[in-house]
């Protein structure tokens, strides 16, 4: 755990420093003032439908990289390597075939969306700059982390997009460009941060271009091509399912672009809660692929408990510290009122956050494995549980319907790997450490709530918040409840004691 350690403090660090920017940009589209709840709306559909756009542009060539990778580096010379040239070449078509689909469909998000987001429909065709950005960005991302650069690309993801962003948002409010430049600059930001990628992995020679049919293509043919169909298939599954909630709102709930907006906010201080998952995910890819080359079960079980419990207890400190403060939040930051329709979503998409974070790397040992059909099983799961939920929950609870579909979707999803993992490895994540730490975090909770709550403004956030961080950190140390925080301290108190001689 070592490496995957290092090299996950290091990104989680880049990518919380990415979360304090993009929680800056954040507040300044929804303090009181700066953008409208549609026009902040409006940003978060372009982005959820580029996502979605991005899914059916890869062709499935993102798991086609994280699963044969580790066969081109093993057998072939770098300037034999032809993965990255097939990858790119392969992605161009989807690109052009995803441009045709939106041609074609804009007939259909006309009557779709015009009546409740008709400020979408006037910027409709730049969901196709974004969505190229994201395309080609993603791509190297992938090569990035086998050549060992995850910490670049998490900074130039999580955090230098995040710095552009704060750039353009402050243009726009210091009335420098207007919101129609705002919007269009704001669609090609990933291109930019492809860009500078492209050139650190090119010029380092992490990355050639070589149009030749290697031999480790033409053997493992076949099995590229029907790995890719299914994957490829669970990925767009995977991401509709993820990405619907901005669209179905936009297009069914009563406040349009509005209610996107306010859903939005409440989204993403959720997502805060599975930041570290990113980081994890992206330095563990690697292990479990060679470890599944190799055979190495006892790593890859190691390597599942694991992050299951690291990243059950990163979730609950977060997510607990947020609702004990979210009242007061909203008043201190002078966030927009009508944000406040989105607490009951924090709640809910909160909980859905610890959930997924607590049952660790699941997704990426199945994807990884020889049983990667059944992520495709299960991704249709999710999209036949998250589709119908979806449209049906907001047309009756608004925006609490959407966060509650995904709360339902995402449990179920998770249990059936669970099971699968365990009746096929006889792997499982969690142990009576797992159980321990939620009773010992909703205690602390508890405590800290019900001593506090007549507390408010800055002065009850900074109280609540220290007694909370104080009794979290004393309760994991004395009931040890990650093998990793023993092992940080003593490496911790090495190196001190190193220095110090």
């Amino acid at each position: 755990m070592g490496q995957i350690r290092k090299q996950t403090i290091v990104s989680s660090i880049v990518i919380y420093i990415g979360f304090f920017i993009g929680f800056l940009n954040m507040y300044l589209y929804v303090k009181n003032g700066t953008f409208t709840p549609e026009q902040y709306g409006l940003t978060r559909l372009i982005n959820d439908l580029g996502i979605t756009f991005f899914s059916f542009a890869t062709l499935g060539v993102t798991s086609y990289i994280y699963k044969f990778y580790p066969y081109y580096k093993h057998n072939l010379a770098d300037s034999e390597n032809d993965q990255p040239a097939l990858s790119i070449l392969v992605i161009t078509v989807g690109f052009i075939l995803v441009v045709l689909a939106v041609i074609v469909l804009k007939p259909l998000f006309i009557r779709k969306f015009s009546e409740r987001s008709k400020l979408f429909i006037d910027y409709y065709y730049w969901i196709l700059p974004f969505t190229f950005g994201v395309l080609y960005f993603t791509v190297l991302e992938n090569f990035g982390w086998f050549a060992q650069k995850s910490i670049l690309t998490n900074f130039l993801k999580e955090a230098g997009l995040r710095l552009l962003q704060l750039g353009l948002i402050m243009l726009y409010l210091f009335r420098l460009i207007t919101f129609d430049t705002f919007i269009k600059v704001f669609s090609c930001l990933y291109m930019v941060i492809f860009a500078v990628l492209a050139v650190n992995l090119y010029s380092a020679g992490d990355i050639r271009f070589n149009f030749k049919i290697s031999r480790v293509t033409m053997k493992f043919f076949k099995k590229i091509i029907l790995f890719i169909s299914l994957i490829y298939g669970s990925l767009v599954i995977n991401t509709i399912s993820q990405y619907i909630d901005a669209i179905v709102i936009a297009s069914v709930s009563k406040g349009g672009l509005a209610d996107v907006g306010i859903y939005a906010l409440a989204s993403s201080i959720a997502t805060t809660i599975i930041v570290p998952q990113r980081s994890i995910v992206s330095a563990t890819v690697p292990i479990l692929s060679n470890s599944w080359r190799t055979k190495n079960l006892a790593e890859i079980s190691r390597i599942y408990s694991r992050t299951s419990i690291n990243l059950l207890l990163i979730a609950l400190f977060i997510f607990f510290m947020i609702w004990l403060n979210i009242q007061d939040l909203f008043k201190v930051l002078n966030i927009n009122k009508d944000f406040e329709a989105g607490r009951t979503v924090i709640l809910l998409l909160g909980m859905k956050a610890i959930i997924d974070a607590g049952t660790g790397v699941n997704s990426q040992i199945i994807a990884t494995s020889n049983f990667w059909r059944f992520e495709v099983l299960t991704g249709i799961l999710l999209f036949s549980l998250c589709i119908p939920l979806n449209y049906l929950l907001v047309k009756q609870m608004g925006i609490n319907g959407s966060a509650l579909s995904d709360l339902i979707a995402y449990t179920v999803y998770n249990v059936v790997r669970i099971f699968f993992i365990w009746k096929r490895f006889k792997m499982q994540p969690f142990t009576l450490k797992t159980v321990s730490s939620i009773l010992v975090v909703i205690a602390i909770y508890c405590l800290c709530y019900f001593l506090f709550n007549t507390y408010h403004n800055w002065g009850g956030i900074i109280i609540r918040s220290a007694l909370f961080t104080i009794l979290f950190t004393a309760a994991a140390f004395i009931f040890k409840l990650t093998p990793d925080i023993m092992q940080l301290y003593h490496n911790a108190k090495a190196r001190f004691t190193r220095q110090s001689n």
